[in-house]
């Protein structure tokens, strides 16, 4: 049997047997779960561990679990982790040396066996926010080898959006709900009267292959219908968005705007933003040697551009001010990253306003920049 052209479908029992697929292959399965009054991410070893019939309820600084009535499986947000942790790990070894008793030096290089990674349940904001790692780590002069191993071995399953939080927006940074190429399979979580299913589009061979060996059935129609109303219907129900202005002049606009010392008022400086969200990717490096002075390692951990060491030179640090901390932040993020890699830097998941704890949202500071920049470029208005 091969893998329809056209759309196929799946029950819940399909899906368990998707899930057993992979992990009968030797795949190590991650996916969304409910843990600690949160939907996490984590190994799976069954679909049964998916979040059915949990949403939730988001706000600036605010999430909490909702039970849903429907047993849906995939009608929930962005959750605190994104699949970097798993591409892009918080901390990795990247080698080490002993000395010997003679005095020389060997050099190992660490150089694991990565898992084989089937992320399921992948949102077509992170599925943008990987493709935008994979240009970041992978594209240029200096790749990143640990990340490339990683991402060459993993396959994506994409659920596309139907249910999106009080703080998505990912419509105004050029997305979607749909999911865009670049999946293995894409699924589409209907339950309506006619049952519970899984509209599937294949995105590659792999995927084809992966389909063709679980039970299927071919879409119909109305199936087909309801998937495309669904995802459609997600896009006109985004919580945020951002100001529909060119993002880019904006920002370098705004150097020395006042909503810098507003916005910086708040800021705790802690980083979450730049940990949960899906496409940040700076790191640091530290050696740790053992008592004894013979063994060393070195090991590449995230770093942020809010902490105060991040821009240290010799004589102290470039960005010593929450206001520049913060403003490095945003306009990297939408502006200069088109400069550096030809992309925004922001899928808008939302997960940064969600889980900053002052409940600063990147989308009302956008707008007030927006706002104080009209105010001073008309008549009579303010001057710089």
């Amino acid at each position: 049997m091969t893998a329809p052209a056209v759309p196929a479908t799946l029950d819940r029992d399909g899906l368990d047997a998707l899930v057993a697929a992979l992990v009968t292959q030797g795949r190590t399965v991650i996916g969304p779960t409910v843990r600690d009054g949160a939907i996490v991410l984590a190994e799976l070893t069954s679909a049964d561990a998916l979040p059915y019939g949990w949403g939730v309820e988001l706000d600036a600084g605010r999430y909490r679990l909702v039970a849903r009535e429907d047993g849906a499986a995939f009608a929930h947000s962005a959750g605190p982790q994104s699949w970097k942790s798993y591409l892009h790990p918080p901390r990795e070894r990247l080698w080490s040396a002993d000395r010997t008793a003679e005095g020389d030096i060997s050099f190992i290089p660490q150089e694991p066996e990565v898992p084989a990674y089937a992320f399921l349940g992948v949102r077509p904001c992170d599925l943008r926010a990987i493709a935008i790692q994979d240009h970041v780590l992978t594209g240029g002069p200096h790749a990143d080898d640990g990340y490339g191993r990683r991402r060459r071995k993993a396959l994506l399953i994409v659920a596309e959006c139907t249910e999106p939080g009080a703080t998505c927006f990912c419509v105004s940074t050029g997305g979607g709900p749909a999911a865009d190429p670049g999946y293995d399979l894409a699924l589409t979580e209907i339950v309506d009267d006619d049952g519970h299913r899984f509209l599937v589009r294949v995105g590659s061979a792999e995927g084809a292959e992966l389909l063709d060996g679980v039970p299927h059935g071919i879409a119909d129609p109305v199936t087909q219908e309801a998937a495309v109303t669904a995802v459609d219907a997600a896009r006109d129900r985004m919580g945020r968005a951002l100001p529909p202005v060119d993002l880019r002049t904006l920002m370098g606009a705004s150097l020395d705007a006042e909503r810098w010392d507003d916005v910086a008022a708040r800021c705790l400086t802690c980083g979450n933003c730049t940990m949960v969200c899906p496409t940040c990717f700076c790191t640091t490096t530290e050696e740790v040697t053992d008592l004894t002075g013979d063994h060393t390692e070195r090991w590449q951990r995230w770093d942020s551009c809010f902490d105060l060491d991040f821009s240290y030179l010799h004589g102290g640090p470039v960005r010593s001010s929450a206001r520049s901390r913060y403003r490095q932040w945003l306009t990297h993020k939408l502006s200069t990253w088109h400069d550096q890699f030809g992309t925004t830097g922001c899928v808008g998941c939302g997960r940064c306003i969600t889980w900053c704890p002052a409940g600063i949202d990147i989308t009302e500071e956008v707008a007030a920049l927006d706002a104080e920049r009209t105010l001073h470029a008309a008549p009579g208005g303010e001057t710089e």
